[in-house]
Formats: C-alpha cells, structure tokens, sequence
C-alpha cells in the first residue's frame, strides 16, 4: 500500500493503491483525502480554492464522493483538469468502490438512473420556461410601478402593493435558486452572472454566501455540524437525538417544550433582520468583496440612502415592511417543510440515494403548488439531481419512485396543508 502520497502526484507509470480503512482517516481538518470514481485524491491544499467553498468539499473528506461531485458539476470534464495535479493514487483492486458497507447495487443502479436521465435530455433547460417565468416577475414589478404612479402612496394601495410585491420576491426567490444551481445555462460562467443579479439586484443578499451555505445542505442535508440548515443555534432542538441529548446536559437555553410555538416568531424575526437589511453587510464580509456584490449594493443604496431617487422603485416604506413580513412566511413555511419534519441526526454515512430520501420529501403535485413553491414540492428529485431544470423534475419522478421501491427506501409524498403541519408537530 502507498505511504507518502499526501504530496500528491502518482508514480509514473505505477499508480499506489490505498485501501478503505487508509482513506478513512484522512479526514481532519489539516489532511483531506477523498475519492471519485475509485480514484484517490488529496485535496488539503485544494479546499480553500474551491468555488463552493471550504466546507463542501470537506464534509466528504475520507469517503466516496462521486455522486456528490457528479451532482453539484454540470461539466465534469472541465473539473477533472483541476482534479489531475491533486490525483495520488487509486482504490487498491481488492477494495470496493463503496465505502462502509454501503450497497453497491443500489449506489449503481442509481448512477445508471442518473445516467438514463442525461440520456433522456433532462438536464437541458427550456429557455421558453425560463422567458416565461422571469416575465412574470418583470409584469408584476412593472404592474407595482404603475400603481405607485397613478395612484400613489395610500393604504389600499399600499396594501395591493405589498401583495404584488411579495409575490414577485418570492419568485424571484426561487428563480434565483435556479440560477445559483446551474440548472439553466449550459455554461456555468453565464449561471453565476445572471445569479448575481438575480439575487442582488432583485433579493439583495449576496451570491456567494448563498453558495456556501446551500451546497453544504445539499451535501450533507440534515447533518448536525455539516448542514448549516440544521444549526439553529440552540433557538430549537430538532430531530429525535438532539433534544436527548440537550435533556441529558440540562441545556436550557430556550424553553424547548413551546418550541412549536414560538417557531412562529422565527418568520417575524427573519422579516425584522430583512426590513432592516442585517443580512447584508455581514454576507459582504464572509463571502469577500469585490465587484461581485455591486448588484447587492445598488439595492441597499436604493433601499436605504435618502438621495437615492427612490422614484424608479415601487417600494414605499409601509409596503416594504408588510411584503418583506409576508414573503418571511411564505419562504420559511416552504423551505421548512421538507426537511423539518425528516430525519435530523448525526452523520450516518449513506449512499447518496438514501440520504437525501432520509432527509427530505415531496409534496403532492398541481399546477398552485408548483407554482407556490417554485417547483421545490419536488424535493427529492430536486436533493437527487441538483442541476436538473425543475420543469423535468415530474419527468424523471417515476424512474425515483421506481428505484426507492425496489430497495425499500422510503419515498415520502404528502399535501401542501399536511405538509405545513407536520412542521409544528
């Protein structure tokens, strides 16, 4: 077995040969191993390069990370030139692909589905699809621009304002979530610059602190420590091993038994940080500075700065207040209740199938609750394949389904209203 590949770089003509147990524990903070495809890279010196930052990459440190590196890269071919200078051996020939027992079977059976779904053309993005839907917002940003107009600021129309207005940031919501998981360009270049807009200009946040934050829920979802998503800073005690554990420590922090209660106010609190546009400036600070956040500062100027000439946006003071309330409700109720009421633990090294199932489920399909949700009623299709343009998600449905039934992997499906329940239960 090789010693000493943690320079990186195989022998010419000799590849070294790694087995499981060696990988496994390169996983610390200063020594990162991980493997693709059964070949073994070394990726310390890589991690703080990587566009997707540090930590997703990191999280799959000692083990199998082909279908996670398949899922998140819409030109793999383009990623292997950064992956040779990093390569320093192979899996050796009497090792599995898989690592810790996983199921082999089942790992390629959902690599050949996966490979079935290119073949069918569902990683293409329809551009009328996409025409469409960033028209709809346009028209109801035009529509609030005219009414500020003709009829100016008075409460009834504030208050049809703000409803237009939280309808076309909720939606820019999700079609920015489109952008910033390359599911609508070819080119991964052309997905990054419309993202930056999108969310900058239209949300006013910043896109590589989304980045980060997002593909580490994807990576690992519902993973404490890993899953940023599940870090709520002891506000609540999630899943079934968290709360044992908080009542062994006597952690009291808040008073856990009316968590379901004041969950509530976690949507009034993410409107008051948004009205006051808290989130901006730190996102500036963690995720660098530069001329990609000039979109995310012309918002906050046009938000905030008295000489800004607020005349060329249809905000007024009591509308923002009141869409940014409302649009708090509708993104936390939808992003929330697929992954709440899931399976929230430590990490339990499962195939790539089996733990985005444990961690998510979908809601039944109409055309309302695609609408509503921005096609996330999908969202084990969507955990499963990243960067497959939503409209192919009820395509590649079936082929899921299929799958989890042979290998008795559940497949959770329920109705909107059930859905938003189960989240207090």
């Amino acid at each position: 077995m090789g010693k000493g590949g943690e320079q990186g770089g195989e022998t010419e003509g000799q590849p070294r040969f790694y087995t499981w147990e060696e990988i496994q524990r390169h996983n610390l903070r200063t020594d990162k191993w991980l493997v693709i495809e059964r070949k073994v890279y070394n990726v310390t010196k890589w991690v703080n390069k990587h566009p997707g930052g540090h930590r997703v990459i990191s999280h799959c440190a000692g083990e199998d990370a082909t279908d996670a590196f398949q899922a998140f890269h819409i030109n793999p071919t383009l990623v292997q030139k950064f992956l040779k200078p990093l390569l320093i051996g192979e899996l050796a020939p009497g090792e599995p692909s898989q690592d810790r027992d996983k199921n082999s079977q089942l790992v390629e059976e959902f690599r050949t589905l996966r490979k079935t779904a290119e073949d069918m053309n569902l990683f293409s993005a329809s551009p009328l699809f996409f025409s469409l839907y960033m028209g709809h917002i346009i028209v109801l940003e035009v529509l609030a621009w005219l009414m500020v107009s003709y009829f100016g600021t008075g409460w009834i129309t504030t208050l049809i304002l703000s409803f237009i207005l939280t309808t076309s940031q909720a939606q820019a919501g999700w079609l920015q979530h489109d952008f910033g998981h390359l599911s609508v360009f070819k080119k991964s270049s052309w997905n990054h610059l419309v993202h930056k807009f999108v969310i900058g200009h239209l949300k006013g946040a910043s896109a590589n602190w989304w980045n980060h934050r997002h593909f580490q829920h994807h990576a690992k979802p519902n993973i404490f420590k890993k899953d940023p998503d599940v870090n709520m800073l002891h506000v609540f005690v999630l899943g079934d091993s968290q709360p044992v554990e908080y009542g062994k420590k006597k952690l009291k922090y808040m008073p856990y038994n009316h968590q379901h209660e004041y969950f509530f106010l976690s949507d009034i609190l993410t409107a008051s940080c948004s009205s006051c546009h808290l989130p901006v400036l730190p996102c500036c600070s963690r995720a660098g500075s530069g001329p990609q956040h000039l979109p995310l500062l012309l918002w906050w100027s046009s938000q905030n700065s008295p000489s800004f000439p607020h005349s060329l946006f249809p905000y007024t003071a009591q509308s923002q207040h009141i869409y940014v309330f409302l649009e708090s409700h509708w993104f936390v109720w939808v992003t929330q209740m697929n992954h709440i009421p899931m399976e929230i633990d430590r990490e339990q090294h499962r195939d790539w199938l089996s733990s985005q199932l444990a961690a998510t489920c979908n809601i039944e399909q109409s055309f309302f609750n695609d609408w509503f949700t921005g096609h996330l009623n999908f969202q084990i299709e969507h955990h499963l394949f990243p960067t497959m343009p939503r409209h192919n998600f009820w395509k590649v449905k079936p082929l899921v389904k299929s799958l989890c039934a042979k290998y008795g992997v559940q497949y959770e499906e329920k109705p909107l209203g059930k859905a938003f329940v189960d989240i207090v239960g």
